[in-house]
C-alpha cells in the first residue's frame, strides 16, 4: 500500500495566506480605530459630504472588506483541508479560489470611484492583494508535488 502525504511547503504556504487573510481583514478595523486613512481617502475624494455621509461610507466598506476576508478565510480553510485530505480537487479549487481573490483585490486596489481616485485607500488595496500572492505560490506548489507524484 502507497501512502502519500500532504505537501508539506505547500501547506505552510497555505497557512501563511491563511493568517495573511485574517491580517487583511484586521488592517481596516485597526486603521479606522487609529489614523482612519479610510475616512481620510473619501475626505479628499468627496470634500462637500457631510462628517455622516463619510462615517457611512467607511461603515459600508468596512462591511464590504469584512465579507470579502470572511469568504477569503473560508476558502483558505477549505482548500487546506482539502489539501490535508488529499482530495484530487484541491488543487484545481486552490487555483479556482486564487483567480477570484486575487481578481476581487485587483478590482479593490485599481477601481476608481466617481471622485476619479481609486475607491479604496493604497494601504487597504495593497494589504488586500497580500493572500494572493500566498496562494500563487501554494498552487505553484500544489501543481509541482503533484508532478512529482507522477514520476
Amino acid at each position: 500500500m502507497i501512502t502519500t502525504h500532504p505537501p508539506r511547503p505547500a501547506l505552510a504556504v497555505m497557512y501563511a495566506g491563511l493568517a495573511l487573510s485574517v491580517a487583511a481583514l484586521a488592517v481596516p478595523y485597526v486603521d479606522h480605530a487609529t489614523a482612519n486613512v479610510l475616512a481620510s481617502h473619501l475626505r479628499h475624494g468627496y470634500p462637500a459630504y457631510s462628517p455622516a455621509r463619510i462615517d457611512s461610507a467607511v461603515t459600508v466598506y468596512l462591511i464590504y472588506l469584512s465579507v470579502v476576508g470572511v469568504l477569503g478565510i473560508a476558502c483558505w480553510l477549505a482548500t487546506i483541508r482539502a489539501v490535508q485530505t488529499g482530495r484530487r480537487w484541491a488543487r484545481p479549487a486552490a487555483t479556482v479560489a486564487f483567480t477570484l481573490g486575487t481578481s476581487i483585490a485587483l478590482t479593490n486596489l485599481l477601481i476608481r470611484d466617481t471622485s476619479g481616485d481609486t475607491g479604496l485607500p493604497p494601504l487597504l488595496g495593497w494589504t488586500g492583494l497580500l493572500p494572493g500572492l500566498a496562494g500563487l505560490v501554494a498552487i505553484t506548489l500544489l501543481g509541482k508535488e503533484r508532478h512529482e507524484l507522477r514520476r
